[in-house]
Formats: structure tokens, C-alpha cells, sequence
């Protein structure tokens, strides 16, 4: 199969786990993440293709990822736009403006720019996917998670319709919403971590099947829970 893979946050969680998935299926795998060193770490151990040090809140990066890959591949098949973060979780009054707009940067205007990217390059292919790994956040509401939700119900309504934008294209756009794993995401936020029977891996199956599935049939959306996380408004 050989598709041109990139997947963003790749060095840990889902990204890691994903590239894994993507790199026995026989592809080839492009991790970007900004700590170099975490990621080559990683690559190392997965045996992935290629590194790419980036920003993903910074548009000049994608371009320069962009103009990496279209010139050392000629080609994109697969976006995976899975960075981001919970930066700070807390009420909404505790928080400063900047930790606001990092928020927004890092969880929903990363993954604005990075379809923006390589939407052309799709176009004129002809064919592509673009898959966003938003949250369960985006549906379901917790105190202190606000801004973050608030991002990542903009990841899933963006890919509803940056799905139209590239449909006349053949180019399908999914989203993914996954609910909390064991990743070590909530430790990185502060607010110390949970044991999830939901697994990154997991994850990476959902991912891989959406892009293994014919060109000629699209998931909109899923949602992926633990068997242990219960939603009950009653």
C-alpha cells in the first residue's frame, strides 16, 4: 500500500500509537512533534520513516512541512491532525488571556492550519485523507473543561465542514472523538492522571480503519468510549 503518512503530536499517546498502527500496516510514517529529541526517540522505537520538528499553532511550520514532504515524497495521502492538549484545566474566570488563546491555538487553530496546508496538494491529487482527533469534550460537558471543549466542538465542526469544502475533490475528511485513555495527557495538564481501560491503541485501530476503508466511503464522525466511562443526565 505505501501511503505517505503524517501524523502530528507523534511522539506519545495517540500520535505514537497511531504511527505505530500506520507503520505495520506498511506505510509510510512522517512524526512531527516540537521536541526533537522525544520524537526521534520515538520514531527509533517504531521504526517510522521520517522526524519533522514543528509548531503546530505556527502556519510557517506547516508550509515548511508542506514543502519537506512535497519534495522528498511528491505526495500526501494521509493527514493526521492528533496534537494538542489540555494546557491548563480550570474555571473559566481563573484563566488568563493567554492561556485562553494557547488553548485555542494548540487544540483548534492547529488543526485549521494543517487541513489548510495540504488542502491543495489534495485538490490536485484527486484524492487524500484528512483525519482530526477532537474529544469526547466536544459533546459532553465537565467543570473547568470549558475551553478546552470549546476547541475541540470547533475540531468537529470544522471537519463537518471542511468535509464539503473537499468532497468535489475526492478528498474525505473525518473526525475522530475519543474519550479519556491512558496517555498521560491528564498528568501533563495538572490535574494528575486516570486509569482508563480505553488505550491509545485503541485509538490507532479507529484511525487506520477510516483510512483503510474503499476511497468511495467516508465516517463523518465517531466517538470511541472505554467501557467504563458512563454518561447518565438522569
Amino acid at each position: 500500500m505505501n501511503r505517505i503518512v503524517l501524523i502530528t503530536g507523534a511522539s506519545s499517546g495517540y500520535g505514537k500509537a497511531t504511527a505505530k498502527a500506520f507503520k505495520n500496516n506498511g506505510d509510510t510514517v512522517i512524526m512531527a512533534t516540537r521536541n526533537l529529541e522525544k520524537l526521534n526517540a520515538a520514531l527509533d522505537e517504531i521504526g517510522g520513516n521520517l522526524a519533522i520538528s514543528m509548531d503546530v499553532t505556527n502556519p510557517a511550520d506547516w508550509d515548511k512541512t508542506v514543502e519537506i514532504i512535497k519534495g522528498k515524497y511528491g505526495k500526501i495521502d494521509i493527514l493526521v491532525n492528533n496534537a494538542g492538549g489540555g494546557v491548563t484545566i480550570k474555571d473559566v474566570r481563573e484563566f488568563s488571556v493567554d492561556e485562553i488563546d494557547s488553548t485555542i491555538k494548540l487544540n483548534l487553530n492547529s488543526v485549521i492550519y494543517g487541513c489548510r496546508a495540504f488542502a491543495d496538494m489534495m485538490m490536485k491529487q484527486k484524492r487524500g485523507t484528512m483525519i482530526n482527533i477532537s474529544s469526547v469534550c466536544a459533546r459532553q460537558c465537565w467543570p473547568s473543561w470549558s475551553v478546552y471543549a470549546a476547541a475541540k466542538a470547533g475540531v468537529l465542526n470544522f471537519s463537518k465542514g471542511m468535509y464539503l469544502e473537499m468532497q468535489p475533490y475526492n478528498v474525505r475528511v473525518s473526525c475522530v472523538v475519543p474519550s479519556s485513555a491512558s496517555t498521560g495527557f491528564q498528568k501533563a495538564c495538572g490535574i494528575g492522571e486516570t486509569t482508563d481501560k480505553l488505550m491509545p491503541e485503541d485509538i490507532a485501530e479507529t484511525v487506520l480503519y477510516i483510512a483503510n476503508l474503499p476511497e468511495r466511503a467516508v465516517v463523518e464522525d465517531v466517538t470511541v468510549w472505554g467501557i467504563d466511562k458512563e454518561i447518565n443526565p438522569l
